[in-house]
C-alpha cells in the first residue's frame, strides 16, 4: 500500500528584497496546504506580494513542540507543509529544527528549498578566504567566555540584533586587538544596506554614524593567525620590549606588531613577573 504521508518542505525566503524569492520557493509555497511561518504577520508580506493565500500557523521558539506536534499530525494524514522563517533559512538562529528531526525520526520526507542566508550572504561580501568558516550566530549576553573559543585561522560569523551590537564589537575590539579586520553587514539586500571592512580599531566609530545602529547585523570577524608561530613569536616581541618599557606600553606595542591581543599579551607579561 503506497504511503499517504504528507511532505515537509524547509523553504528559504529572502531576508530582505522580496525580489530574492526563487521561482521554486513561490511554486511549493503555492501549493502547500499549510505554511508554517516563525511570525504569521511578517510572512503574510511575502505571501500577499505573490498572491499566495494558503493557510498559516505560528511556529516559533515560544511554542515549537506544541505546534510541531499538531504540525506531524497534519504530516501524517498527508498534508503538505512548508516550514518558514522570518527572513532567510528556517533553522539557522531561527526556529524549525526541532519540528524537521521530529519529522525525520517518523521517517516522513523532508526536502529543503534553498535560497537566502544572511550568513553566507554576508561572508560572499566580506573578501576574507572562505574555504572555511564557523558560524556562531547569536553571543551570549554575557560574551567574554565565548569569544575564547573563537579565535580561529578562519573567518568567523556572528548574528547580532542592533541595540546590542555596538557592545559586541567593543567585546571583539578587546578579546582580538585593533588590528584583526571585521566586515559589519547591515540591512543586507534592504534599502539602507551597508557593508563595510575596517580594522576592528574603527569599527566603533563606524558605528557612530547615523543610523549605522538599525537594523539587522552579521558580523564576520576576520580569521586570525595560526596560533602557534603566533603566541611564540608575540612571547619573544614582548620579552625584547619589555627590557626597556612597562608591561602595559609593551603589550601595546607587541599588540600592534604580531596581532595578539593586548590583553592577551599584557595578562602573560604580569604572570612571568610573578
Amino acid at each position: 500500500m503506497a504511503s499517504t504521508s504528507g511532505t515537509l518542505y524547509v523553504v528559504a525566503t529572502p531576508i530582505g528584497n522580496l525580489g530574492d524569492s526563487s521561482p521554486r520557493s513561490i511554486e511549493v509555497l503555492r501549493a502547500a496546504d499549510i505554511i508554517a511561518c516563525e511570525d504569521t504577520r511578517t510572512s503574510r508580506a511575502l505571501l500577499a506580494h505573490h498572491g499566495i493565500t494558503a493557510r498559516t500557523v505560528a511556529l516559533h521558539a515560544h511554542n515549537e513542540r506544541e505546534a510541531g506536534e499538531k504540525l506531524l499530525r497534519a504530516l501524517r494524514e498527508g498534508s503538505t507543509i512548508a516550514l518558514v522563517s522570518d527572513a532567510g533559512t528556517p533553522g539557522i538562529s531561527d526556529p524549525g529544527a526541532l519540528l524537521v528531526a521530529a519529522a525525520h525520526r517518523e521517517g516522513l520526507r523532508v526536502v529543503p528549498v534553498p535560497g537566502a542566508n544572511a550568513a553566507v550572504t554576508a561572508v560572499s561580501a566580506a573578501g576574507f578566504d572562505a574555504g572555511r568558516f564557523l558560524f556562531a550566530g547569536f553571543l551570549p549576553a554575557k560574551p567574554k567566555k565565548a569569544l575564547e573559543d573563537l579565535d580561529l585561522p578562519v573567518p568567523v560569523i556572528l548574528y547580532e540584533a542592533p541595540h546590542r551590537v555596538l557592545a559586541t564589537v567593543q567585546a571583539l575590539l578587546e578579546r582580538f586587538g585593533p588590528e584583526r579586520e571585521i566586515v559589519i553587514a547591515r540591512e543586507l539586500s534592504k534599502k539602507f544596506e551597508e557593508v563595510a571592512r575596517m580594522r576592528l580599531a574603527d569599527a566603533p566609530a563606524w558605528l557612530d554614524g547615523p543610523h549605522r545602529q538599525d537594523g539587522e547585523f552579521v558580523l564576520v570577524l576576520g580569521p586570525g593567525a595560526r596560533k602557534s608561530a603566533d603566541r611564540a613569536e608575540a612571547g619573544h616581541v614582548m620579552k625584547i620590549l619589555l627590557e626597556k618599557l612597562p608591561a602595559g606600553e609593551a603589550a601595546k606595542l607587541a599588540a600592534r606588531i604580531t596581532g595578539v591581543p593586548r590583553n592577551e599579551l599584557y595578562k602573560a607579561a604580569l604572570k612571568d613577573s610573578k
